[in-house]
């Protein structure tokens, strides 16, 4: 392989890099302004039933699932079940 061709190589796979640190940060940027326009559509009245009371605490229960504080086994079980919970009592299938 000639020296041409390898610095080729190099210079092709850093502009692949960049060009995907530049969609993940894209990516991440959306997904950003998507939760703050969900955040915005939770906090703009009070939930109206036990559904959408279900639906804020689920997210809720999402955002701690993601941190160091949920990673503990019982805590991650304690997660699953309540939105095991909230699921059958949303659809009224308790019984």
């Amino acid at each position: 392989m000639t020296l041409d061709n390898h610095r080729g190589m190099i210079a092709q796979q850093a502009t692949e890099l960049r060009r995907m640190r530049a969609d993940v940060e894209a990516n991440a940027k959306a997904l950003r302004e998507r939760e703050q326009a969900l955040e915005s559509h939770l906090l703009a009245a009070p939930a109206q039933s036990w559904a959408e009371a279900a639906e804020k605490a689920h997210y809720l229960l999402s955002l701690f699932a993601a941190t160091p504080a949920a990673l503990d086994p019982r805590r991650q079980r304690l997660i699953a079940d309540v939105l095991k919970d909230f699921e059958v009592l949303s659809n009224g299938s308790v019984g």
